[in-house]
């Protein structure tokens, strides 16, 4: 997949089928969007993803700075599902401030020689955020591209909405979020050497800060799932600020995983939270903390099992 993060490269020669939003969450009606996206390959147009860093939302102080995904958890997911092309449009005060209209003028039809646009009915763009779908409708047969709205997704009678899932994400309701975005709530991140102590309790993690932007459950440890080296593993990840053996003002994800024990400092590592086990808490001794690691080990297995996922630890247990 290109990535492209300055305007002045914002420039295709092929034909393409271009892709408008936030995308926030990459969530499951984004992923209807973009399936819709993935068929316009069938007709020979490049596909192009077209976002914004950072978010109207956070660049105009609108919902506060909560984000579902950072830029390189986007990136990941469009990867993933097959875009030709990300377009990352660097959003300052003043490049917000272009005319909706000569924003379809310059980018969509002069530098992206869209054939086809697609987006969502709350779509909105330029100065003011006065570009919507029903503009673009009003500029198609000007400039010979066309038009796809997808209506957006209903779960449990409410439509699926980035901001609907930051609630259930904030109230540690994982499952429900999960259902939302078609996939576990994530983590992507780069694993950062800490003090060894999971080690010498018997139970070594793979630490992770936290981007400031992201959106955080509740801190406390999770059923999960971490991606590593082509391998899905099993795996507790505490969310939080390890009070028991330091305490930190910054939380960051700690994440123990099963059937694996390969020094993976500096490598990207994807955590998918599936379940909210319990809170954090202060132990009075890491041997107690040892103890209940061990029992948290062994209801992940049991939980694992209840929701059908227990060839992951079968397919695991093969790696050693």
């Amino acid at each position: 997949m290109k990535i492209i993060k300055r305007i002045e490269d914002i420039i295709l020669d092929e034909s393409t089928a271009v892709a408008i939003g936030k995308f926030d969450g990459v969530h499951a009606g984004h992923r209807k969007l973009l399936a819709e996206l993935m068929l316009a390959k069938e007709d020979g147009l490049k596909t192009v993803v077209f976002t914004f860093d950072p978010s109207p939302d956070a660049l105009f102080g609108k919902g506060g700075i909560g984000q579902l995904s950072t830029m390189a958890e986007k990136e990941y997911a469009f990867e993933e599902l097959g875009v030709d092309v990300l377009i990352e449009y660097p959003l300052t005060r003043d490049s917000a401030a272009i005319r909706p209209d000569d924003f379809i003028e310059e980018f969509l039809v002069k530098s992206l020689n869209a054939k086809l646009i697609i987006a969502g009915p709350d779509l909105s763009f330029g100065a003011g955020g006065k570009g919507d779908f029903a503009l673009l409708n009003a500029l198609r047969s000007v400039y010979g591209y066309e038009t796809r709205e997808i209506d957006k997704m209903v779960f449990g009678g409410k439509a699926i909405s980035s901001s609907r899932i930051r609630k259930m994400i904030e109230g540690g309701a994982m499952e429900e979020a999960d259902a939302c975005l078609g996939r576990p709530y994530s983590i992507l991140g780069t694993v950062t050497e800490g003090k060894k102590l999971g080690r010498e309790l018997g139970f070594p993690t793979a630490n992770m800060d936290l981007a400031f932007e992201k959106v955080l459950p509740p801190y406390g440890v999770y059923f999960a799932e971490a991606v590593i080296e082509g391998g899905r593993y099993p795996a507790l990840c505490n969310i939080g600020v390890r009070p028991t053996v330091e305490g930190t003002t910054r939380p960051k994800a700690e994440t123990h995983i099963l059937f694996f024990d390969k020094n993976i400092y500096g490598r990207e590592l994807l955590v998918e939270l599936i379940h909210y086990h319990r809170p954090e808490r202060k132990f009075a001794s890491t041997e107690e903390l040892s103890k209940q690691i061990e029992k948290d080990r062994e209801e992940l297995e049991v939980f694992f099992s209840a929701i059908g996922k227990n060839s992951v630890f079968q397919r695991s247990a093969d790696y050693m």
